[in-house]
């Protein structure tokens, strides 16, 4: 647990880019606090996961996400933000506690393995029932993972490619065999992949069933206005509703964060999801509110585009850019941006520069520092792959006011090595649709990070990968992602990511600039949310603090 400061503008000793970093400051001082250079940091105090005080039963609390969620079906969706509103109503059979460490949910116990890694049995808790009152049992368990693996355009497909079956032993045991040893198995299990759906409402709705989403949790779906609001009410057939406290939650999309945070002061909600540096800021000196804050296990970065013709997951084809067709072209771009000024600039000094997919904290993550920023090694680049300049860009950036931020930062500095960046404001939903379809050429990615190493890299790297937005598809690549699938010892598996990260970096299709923390503002009068790495913002026990009306 480390102290972290909130810087709330630039200190004042810039890099060498100093021009640049002073043009950026100029364009954005409204936003980012850049006109001030002597505001002395916020010290934020050791990570703070958890707020145990005891809660009084009743009452609704508002959550204010980011984004607006995709599809509300586990298999389908792909949003952190969907994931937030799954963790209230689908629960999973397995789940990460605040060590990060894969801990029984729906399931036992932790699951046992036999057959040299090749078969996979997972005892069920018992007497659990799902929100329309039908019982969980090894057939609804075995039923939700067929479908993940085989509906049409699941995204959980992929990540289950090894399983070949699954049997349901009596009414409490699930047995999976697999085509050869997995080891991200078990941390996927505890994320959608082991989320459990009602086969009663999925054969009443069908292709409906993300309208009327139907699993095992401490709240049941109520309704959903797309771009507004998602309602959750209290489920009454939770086996731990005893420990609810809350009669409703309600999910609304607010994506500016100045916005979250005044309708945090204003108390129309009670908690705002990713705060941004400055806001996080702010929820320390304003004395009703309060934060939660825990390293986070994903990466900000950008997407290049050299293949997706047909879609995400589909084979590649050809792509009649310069930055698609030469990778010098693309290290000349990741050669312009200099990502700790990004950091400073952006993120106000909060997060840390990254060249990687694994976060800081983990077993795998490498020790590596990321190379320098150099324009003029850009140039040269350039003039040896033969392109005109200003190289022509088009950026897709989210319309959060940080995204934009990051659009404009990257876009002064890809200009000082030959590159002219359009940005292309695009609303959340409509982007991800853009970025599936491959109808972009350079795209933001925010990614909220897996426990697994895995599930940092696979679906964006791997060939057909369910999230190779870039169209990347590269054997050596592949044959890497596959060892570190049946590599067990530790020590071994980070031998093979550090080969894998750092052949993934060679190809400049994936562009990792940042490794974020989870940053939660909440007003003091609630209390028993967790904020744990995954960034997911738990409601199982919250609720107002007695005494509070």
């Amino acid at each position: 647990m480390r102290p972290r400061r909130l810087p709330l503008s630039l200190p004042l000793s810039l890099p060498p880019r100093a021009a640049t970093a002073l043009l950026v400051c100029a364009v954005l001082a409204a936003a980012t606090g850049c006109a001030s250079l002597a505001t002395p940091a916020t010290e934020t105090g050791p990570d703070r996961m958890a707020d145990t005080r005891p809660v009084r039963d009743g009452g609704t609390l508002t959550v204010a996400l980011k984004s607006d969620p995709d599809k509300l079906d586990p298999t389908l969706a792909s949003t952190a933000v969907g994931r937030t509103v799954f963790s209230a109503m689908c629960e999973k059979l397995y789940d990460v506690d605040q060590d990060n460490q894969v801990v029984p949910q729906l399931a036992a116990e932790l699951p046992k393995t036999t057959d040299h890694g090749r078969t996979v049995t997972i005892r069920l808790r018992k007497g659990i029932r799902f929100a329309d009152g039908t019982r969980l049992d090894a057939r609804a368990v075995k039923t939700s993972l067929e479908r993940h693996k085989t509906l049409s355009g699941s995204t959980r497909a992929g990540e289950l490619k090894p399983v070949t079956g699954v049997s349901a032993i009596g009414d409490d045991t699930v047995r999976l065999r697999l085509s050869e040893p997995y080891v991200p198995l078990l941390s996927l299990l505890a994320d959608r992949s082991g989320m459990v759906m009602s086969p009663k409402a999925l054969k009443t709705y069908g292709d409906r069933f993300a309208s009327h989403p139907t699993c095992v949790g401490p709240f049941r779906y109520a309704e959903r206005v797309v771009g507004d609001r998602i309602v959750l009410r209290k489920d009454p057939y939770y086996y731990d509703a005893k420990k609810v406290r809350l009669d409703r939650v309600v999910y609304r999309t607010i994506t500016d964060g100045n916005v979250r945070m005044a309708n945090l002061l204003s108390g129309d909600i009670q908690v705002g999801d990713q705060m941004d540096p400055v806001q996080a800021g702010r929820a320390l000196t304003e004395p009703g509110l309060q934060l939660f804050h825990s390293p986070s296990l994903g990466y900000y970065g950008l997407t290049l585009n050299i293949g997706n013709t047909k879609g995400a997951g589909e084979p590649p084809g050809r792509i009649d850019t310069p930055i698609a067709r030469d990778v010098r072209v693309r290290e000349a771009f990741d050669l312009s941006l200099d990502r700790a000024l990004i950091n400073k600039i952006v993120f106000q000094g909060m997060y840390r520069p990254t060249c990687g997919p694994l976060p800081e904290g983990t077993p795998y993550a490498a020790a590596a520092d990321c190379p320098p920023a150099d324009p003029a090694r850009a140039r040269r680049l350039l003039k040896q792959a033969g392109v005109s300049t200003p190289v022509p860009v088009r950026l897709q950036v989210s319309t959060t006011p940080e995204d934009s931020r990051l659009g404009q930062v990257v876009q002064a500095m890809a200009k000082e090595a030959g590159f002219e960046v359009t940005l292309r404001p695009t609303e959340f939903a409509t982007g991800l649709q853009h970025a599936r379809s491959g109808d972009f050429q350079a795209a933001t990615t925010n990614w909220s990070g897996r426990l697994d190493p895995a599930g940092n890299i696979d679906a964006f790297a791997g060939t057909g990968g369910a999230q190779n937005y870039g169209g990347l598809s590269d054997p050596a690549i592949d044959k890497l992602i596959a060892d570190g699938h049946s590599t067990a010892e530790v020590a071994d598996r980070k031998k093979i990511y550090e080969r894998l990260v750092a052949a993934v970096r060679d190809r400049h299709t994936v562009l990792y600039l940042i490794q974020p923390d989870n940053y939660v503002s909440a007003t003091k009068d609630i209390a028993g949310l967790r904020v744990l790495g995954d960034g997911l913002i738990r409601v199982k026990e919250a609720g107002y603090t007695k005494g509070d009306g």
